[in-house]
């Protein structure tokens, strides 16, 4: 699981539960898979992202590294900013592990890295 789709997922939908974000992560195994620079790409989802939990993932699990606690100014021209963020974003992978629901403790497991969010019937 990259840290990009750590980023968007909630556990809302979990009975009892009102936000379930952000999911906490517990990584058993990460690797770091180098993939090609896209600038364009990278500059156009951060608007999109919540920074600190972003960070917060990436320190979690080790990968923190020299990525800003915050987003720089004029970050669109930074290609040393948006290359960090390309790494942590995109490179680094959650192969085995688990996503923890902040409200209720629920825990999702990641195979392979692809989180299994799915949920019991007694969940709804």
């Amino acid at each position: 699981m990259k840290l990009l789709t750590h980023n968007m997922l909630t556990s809302k939908c979990l009975k009892g539960v009102n936000v379930g974000y952000p999911l906490g992560i517990v990584a058993k195994d990460v690797k770091v898979l180098e993939t090609e620079f896209n600038s364009e790409f990278v500059s156009r989802i951060i608007p999109k992202l919540d920074w600190d939990t972003l960070w917060n993932a990436a320190d979690s699990i080790g990968h923190a590294g020299d990525l800003p606690r915050a987003v720089c100014d004029d970050y669109e021209n930074d290609v040393e900013f948006l290359k960090k963020v390309h790494h942590v974003l995109v490179e680094v992978e959650v192969i085995e592990g688990e996503l923890v629901c902040p409200e209720s403790g629920r825990k999702f497991s990641i195979n392979k890295g692809i989180p299994n969010m799915l949920l019991n019937e007694d969940e709804l």
